[in-house]
């Protein structure tokens, strides 16, 4: 089988007007980036503002594991395999971030024959979105040192600013740095700094939730930057830098266009990562794929108990939206690992330890039927699974009451997902009696117990001293109302990545808390999560260049 990067550049892909055309946009509604990428401009958001909303498809998973479960592989194949059976489907993904491209995990466009494209273009640059998000959160950084420098006016703490620079490239030796060394009357003043990865960063949070440009402004100006000497709060409109970073983002914010291999049309907007932010896609691609698709497929980071979770919780709540259906994506070598089964050893047969960790599956099967939404598991097949394990997943999702379906689309396109398309539909058209986990207007510490005992199965939350100082500073400057965004590790239901399967008789400890103010939501940390990655020791990047034709190439 021909690689990815192989398969995508041998594609036949439509002009990008084409694509715009079917969905039924004007040419003066595209702002094009070549001839197939293109901008959806805010005339298309005016026009379709009262049209009738599609149908919202979640597409979720489990924990995530080594092997790779093909979320966004599933999420493409079933946005192609309803337009194949006559349905008018959208897809709406996040825009990958340069660290995992280069690092350890490769690009986000999908796989095999279920991907976005121009493939190239996604995983690198696209149309600059994370660049003008970079520049913009660190001109936010400039602006505060240089207010300090310039007299401090606002009396700004330095030892008390909250805000980090950031990049989107994986770089350890940025974690902790110090800035402006040696001081003096033309260095500003030294103090010690970090970096985070752009996709972690508050703007790249808040590009994601804001409305439109004016949200956007809004939603900049209230960030919390810095305390003052006498405790007080310092946002980033104190220090008038809102204006300018808005004007830095004006185009960004508007959500791309592009398409999959079999020409379904794609919008792929925003980035956050799900284990330090929300992990969905921007609103507004969401907003304006729904006036423009009967069903749009879209998805969350991680697994569901990260990225569902948020997604529901918090992008539901600050878009006032809701999913049809939530697709469960589980594969046998995710249960084989979650059975103990090490990686070099998932393609042989064990069904001790696939029945071992189907235990996993059920939990976030449980957990998604509390939103109250239906769903439907999607089986990612792989060459080497046996119709005797593929039948014990058919099994286990009988005896849980939800409907199932094998999906090939990794091998055979929108075809390989044909059945699960259908099924879906199904769901879409069932009972919806959509609810949040938690009533929004409880505390901050109820919120932060009903996710760890509902959602990880945990018997309760410990807290570093730290974390509640700061949680308590946060509900008195006015934030016990917001929504919580747990930060953790992706690879288990508790906080401890090692511990896998449904682990019983747990606690959560919350090392460290931040406050979103311009996003609108808490930050709660639970053990050692980074905000800026590093690369490995054969990071992917070794692997990419340039052949002697000029084509791209190791990207994958």
């Amino acid at each position: 089988m021909k690689t990815d990067i192989e398969i995508a550049q041998s594609a036949r892909i439509k002009k990008i007007f084409e694509i715009g055309k079917k969905l039924g946009l004007t040419e003066e509604e595209l702002e094009p980036y070549g001839h197939y990428k293109a901008k959806i401009s805010d005339d298309a958001f005016e026009r379709l503002k009262d049209k009738e909303d599609g149908k919202l498809i979640l597409v979720t998973a489990v924990n995530p594991t080594p092997a790779g479960e093909g979320k966004t592989t599933v999420s493409i194949g079933l946005a192609d395999a309803l337009n194949i059976n006559g349905n008018n489907a959208v897809l709406a993904l996040r825009e990958p971030s340069l660290g995992p491209v280069f690092g350890i995990k490769g690009g986000a466009a999908g796989g095999g024959y279920a991907q976005v494209v121009p493939m190239e273009d996604i995983n690198l640059h696209f149309t600059g979105d994370m660049h003008a998000i970079t520049a913009a959160n660190n001109l936010m950084c400039a602006l505060l040192d240089n207010h300090i420098h310039q007299g401090n006016e606002l009396n700004i703490d330095p030892s008390k600013i909250l805000v980090p620079r950031c990049l989107d490239i994986n770089d350890r030796s940025l974690r902790n740095i110090v800035i402006a060394h040696n001081g003096g009357k033309n260095n500003g003043v030294e103090r010690e700094d970090h970096f985070c990865i752009t996709v972690a960063s508050e703007i790249m949070a808040i590009l994601c939730l804001a409305d439109d440009i004016f949200d956007l402004k809004k939603k900049l100006g209230n960030i919390l930057i810095a305390y003052t000497y006498e405790g007080k709060p310092v946002y980033c409109r104190d220090i008038k830098a809102d204006g300018a970073m808005t004007v830095l983002l004006k185009d960004a914010i508007k959500p791309n266009l592009v398409q999959t291999l079999e020409n379904t049309p794609a919008i792929i907007h925003g980035g956050p990562f799900a284990n330090i932010a929300h992990g969905c896609n921007s609103i507004r691609a969401t907003k304006i794929a729904l006036k423009l698709g009967d069903y749009v497929v879209t998805e969350a980071g991680f697994g569901s108990d990260l990225g569902a979770e948020k997604f529901l919780d918090i992008k539901c709540y600050f878009g006032n939206i809701k999913p049809s259906c939530i697709v469960l994506i589980s594969t046998v070598r995710s249960m084989k690992y979650n059975g103990g089964v090490s990686k070099e050893n998932l393609k042989e047969v064990n069904m001790e330890a696939l029945k071992k960790g189907s235990s996993n599956l059920e939990a976030h099967i449980d957990n998604m039927k509390k939103y109250g939404v239906p769903v439907v598991v999607a089986i990612n097949h792989f060459y080497s699974d046996t119709e005797e394990e593929i039948n014990f997943i058919k099994n286990l999702c009988k005896e849980k009451g939800v409907e199932f379906e094998v999906t090939k689309c990794f091998t055979e396109g929108g075809k390989g997902s044909l059945s699960l398309a259908r099924k879906v539909v199904q769901a879409c058209n069932k009972e919806n009696n959509f609810k949040f986990i938690y009533d929004h207007n409880m505390s901050i510490y109820e919120k932060i117990d009903i996710i760890a005992k509902e959602i990880y199965g945990a018997n309760g939350v410990d807290y570093t001293k730290e974390a509640k100082d700061n949680i308590d500073k946060f509900i008195k400057i006015g934030a016990n109302k917001m929504p919580v965004c747990m930060a953790k590790t992706p690879y288990s239901l508790t906080d401890n990545k090692d511990i896998l399967g449904r682990p019983k008789d747990f606690r959560i400890t919350v090392t460290s808390s931040s406050l979103s103010n311009g996003a609108g939501f808490v930050v709660c940390k639970l053990g050692g999560i980074m905000t800026m990655p590093g690369l490995s020791k054969n990071p992917i990047a070794y692997s990419i260049d340039i052949d002697d034709k000029g084509k791209i190439k190791g990207l994958f």
